[in-house]
């Protein structure tokens, strides 16, 4: 490969800032989400550098959530960041396809459980009663984004166990069973995905997911109507939460 020369001198911007800027080009126009950039010895010779500088001109493609680190295997190149906003009246589909992408919702499982621990406690239901289990694999421009597990007391929402396939869980909630819901809390923390988690994903078991686990009450009667825990792709996310 051919020695690729920067500026040196006072009067421009610093080395690793150049390096920086060509390779971020490089990201935006060569690159796709998952590729490895070469090798940073490769990267010093070519900008004709040594390591400490080409390695802080990496460091600033990093902390822009551009490209990650990864211990013995290198540096690859990040899916573009979404903002995804939580409040109380969250809706995956709408709150997306506002910003201008495309939504798909996809039913992995669907079957009736007996409530026990948290699943009773935050359902407000007794234990061993009967709850509709729904996992379902949401993308967003065709691409994976997050994994959902839902849970819904049978004997308030029958509908969803029969007819529920597709689309906006809660649109068809208003629509089948006249029940609007909103969210009433939403408990955040980053986690190792377990297997089929990751694989759903698409992502490396050695990167975290953002974990919420959400209640969703009917506004009607305030009555928990839907637990919640979403598994979204960290590297691919930022979540905002607003009032």
């Amino acid at each position: 490969m051919s020695v690729q020369m920067v500026r040196r001198g006072s009067g421009g911007l610093p080395i690793y800032r150049q390096i920086s800027d060509l390779l971020r080009r490089e990201i935006q126009d060569l690159y796709k989400a998952g590729d490895a950039l070469p090798p940073e010895g490769e990267l010093a010779i070519r900008f004709n550098v040594n390591r400490h500088t080409l390695r802080r001109a990496i460091d600033e493609l990093v902390n822009e959530g551009l490209v990650i680190r990864r211990h013995g295997s290198g540096v690859f190149v990040l899916s573009p960041t979404i903002d995804y906003c939580i409040n109380a009246e969250t809706r995956f589909t709408a709150t997306l396809e506002s910003k201008g992408k495309t939504t798909q919702s996809r039913v992995l499982r669907k079957q009736i459980i007996l409530a026990k621990g948290g699943v009773a406690s935050r359902l407000q239901v007794p234990v061993g009663e009967e709850v509709i289990f729904l996992e379902t694999l949401r993308e967003v421009d065709s691409k994976p984004f997050c994994v959902i597990s839902h849970f819904l007391p049978l004997q308030q929402v029958p509908q969803v166990l029969a007819d529920y396939n597709s689309g906006s869980l809660h649109a068809f909630l208003e629509q089948q069973s006249n029940i609007k819901v909103l969210r009433s809390e939403s408990l955040i923390s980053a986690v190792i995905p377990e297997a089929d988690d990751a694989v759903l994903l698409n992502m490396p078991r050695n990167l975290p997911v953002l974990r919420v686990k959400s209640v969703n009450l009917a506004v009607h009667n305030k009555r928990p109507v839907e637990y919640v825990v979403t598994r979204f792709r960290g590297d691919a996310t930022q979540l905002s939460v607003n009032p």
